[in-house]
């Protein structure tokens, strides 16, 4: 789409090519990760980007704010309405990141520092760019800010470790929003988000974008997200954007091969599970006494897990005042038979991640029982809870956190296999090289030596999801295992976690807010809410007859990509 000269452009981009730094200096062709892009983006329209997981996009992002590592090669045009990027000063740049672009990264630690609040965040950005601004007016900004984020106020002391996963996307994009940016580089902003929420902050991000003339660039996998809040959409594949359109004409008439096999893919995770052919998922469990009810293999009773607010027992104490606690999971109860897949749904921070690792044992319930094989969890000695563990492993929402930053990509998933002893070094190797090539990470001798810096988010999430598989355990807790993968690889992913669960007998209880992705992959459906289970039943019967009033909001909220014309 070609902008008239007499327009005001706010973002250009015209034979953009980015290599990063490579150890071979002899090298004369380099790897463009970005090859030839060229876009424009004007004041107050919404361009999502799309594509694979290692496309290029959140490179773009990155050059876009000057944040690409030292040593990387730059060609071509980058301008912010009319200025070069390239060329800012130190002190322009300063003042170019926050006031005129703000960027949501993919992963919110990185923008978060542990050791300050969540309120020093917000001040200290503020005071930053605003010095003449005092600490109540900016601490009245970040508030309001923060408010528009569904974030409350009595959280302003907690720290990021305090929250969880989605939560603390939602205080980075309350950062990036606190400057009021003319344009904002959103890089997977509702990847950790429910339907609802993300719903709010991209309802946000829109109504500013049209009242602040902000323009927004939307880096996504999500196609029906992307569908439904941007003007227009780019489709990136190996660094290039092989087709750029207004969003109506490209979702019911793509042109390129890769772009309908994207849509293909994101219909497919879509449709609805009478349209699939019929197979049982839940394994006919084998049972010593003939008998036909086996016993589950996870069992929760009355679970709870409190956590208080208040920083100062004593001070408490003494004041006479009650505890504020958090009742991040509050009487939990629920079965899981062998062999079955069991959706953990709800909204960020309702305590879905936190009843995962209290299952665990990460941490300890603040009251209830967690049985596993009929064993009480909580009374094992920690060695037999380590043997347990083998059993019972964990796909975490954040690989990156997962995964040890000095181990490369095999030691990190070997490692697992040795501390459990069941493989010599040699052994691990074949087991690990053998699992590479299982998710996707092929050829595997391309990804055995490398770091997991030197791998894109999705491919990261894979590597957790070998990490977690190769002791072949009874039981995977998956805490969003495909939130970061484009919907192609989702449904890769999908279709190999149910191989093999059907080849190791494997249990999951899957985690997730995306609801498209819970009725694709579960037999059974729990809505969480406020800590507690609200609705829990078959995930047809679910879809097609909400009973709680929050699980219809749920569906109400989550977004449908559909097409007026066939590919």
């Amino acid at each position: 789409m070609e902008v008239a000269q007499n327009e005001s452009v706010l973002l250009t981009a015209d034979q953009v090519r980015v290599a990063y730094p490579s150890s071979n200096s002899a090298q004369v062709d380099p790897h463009w990760a970005l090859d030839g892009i060229t876009l424009t983006l004007k004041p107050g329209q919404r361009l999502g980007l799309v594509g694979e997981s290692g496309c290029g996009k959140s490179t773009l992002g990155k050059a876009i704010l000057r944040l690409l590592p030292e040593g990387s090669r730059v060609e071509g045009q980058l301008l912010i309405e009319g200025q070069s990027i390239p060329a800012l000063n130190p002190s322009q740049l300063r003042k170019f990141r926050g006031e005129a672009v703000g960027l949501v990264f993919q992963d919110p630690m990185t923008r978060l520092n542990p050791l300050m609040t969540i309120g020093r965040h917000c001040v200290e950005t503020l005071q930053a760019h605003r010095p003449q601004m005092s600490a109540k007016q900016a601490k009245a900004r970040a508030i309001e800010t923060l408010a528009a984020v569904n974030i409350p106020a009595d959280r302003w002391n907690q720290y990021p470790h305090e929250f969880s996963g989605g939560m603390r996307q939602r205080v980075a994009i309350a950062l990036s929003l606190l400057l009021n940016p003319k344009l904002i580089v959103a890089d997977e902003p509702t990847t950790s988000l429910d339907v609802t929420v993300s719903a709010q902050i991209l309802d946000e991000l829109t109504r500013l974008c049209a009242e602040r003339d902000m323009g927004l660039l939307m880096i996504s996998h999500d196609l029906a997200l992307v569908g439904e809040y941007c003007d227009r959409i780019a489709v990136m594949y190996q660094g290039k954007i092989v087709e750029l359109d207004d969003t109506e004409t490209l979702l019911n008439t793509p042109q390129h091969p890769y772009t309908q096999s994207l849509l293909n893919s994101a219909l497919h995770l879509q449709q609805s599970a009478t349209d699939k052919v019929d197979e049982v998922k839940v394994d006919d469990a084998i049972d010593p006494q003939g008998s036909t009810s086996p016993a589950p293999i996870l069992k929760l009773d009355l679970v709870k897990q409190h956590f208080s607010l208040s920083s100062n027992p004593l001070e408490r104490l003494l004041s006479g005042k009650a505890e504020n606690l958090i009742k991040a999971v509050d009487g939990i109860s629920f079965e899981l038979m062998p062999g079955e897949t069991l959706g953990l749904v709800g909204e960020s921070g309702c305590g879905k991640s936190t009843l995962s690792r209290t299952i665990l044992q990460l941490l300890k319930p603040t009251s209830g029982r967690v049985e596993f094989l009929g064993e009480d969890l909580a009374s094992l000695s920690r060695p037999a809870m380590q043997r347990q563990r083998r059993n019972i492993q964990m796909i975490f929402q954040d690989p990156n956190a997962c995964l040890n930053p000095l181990m490369t990509i095999g030691q990190s998933i070997a490692d697992p296999l040795l501390i459990h002893r069941l493989a010599r070094p040699s052994e691990a190797k074949k087991a690990v090289t053998a699992m590479l090539e299982r998710v996707g990470l092929s050829p595997a001798a391309d990804f055995y030596d490398r770091f997991p810096n030197q791998l894109s988010g999705g491919q990261q999430q894979r590597v957790a999801i070998a990490r977690a598989l190769i002791t072949q355990p009874k039981m995977l807790i998956c805490d969003e295992p495909v939130s970061m993968l484009d919907a192609t690889v989702q449904a890769q992913v999908l279709e190999l976690m149910l191989e093999l669960k059907r080849e190791f007998a494997l249990t999951y209880l899957f985690i997730t807010h995306d609801l498209w992705v819970a009725r694709f992959f579960c037999d059974r459906i729990a809505v969480m809410n406020g800590g507690q289970i609200v609705e829990i039943g078959p995930t047809q019967q679910l879809f097609k007859n909400p009973q709680h009033p929050y699980t219809q909001k749920l569906l109400g909220a989550a977004p449908l990509l559909a097409r007026q014309a066939a590919i």
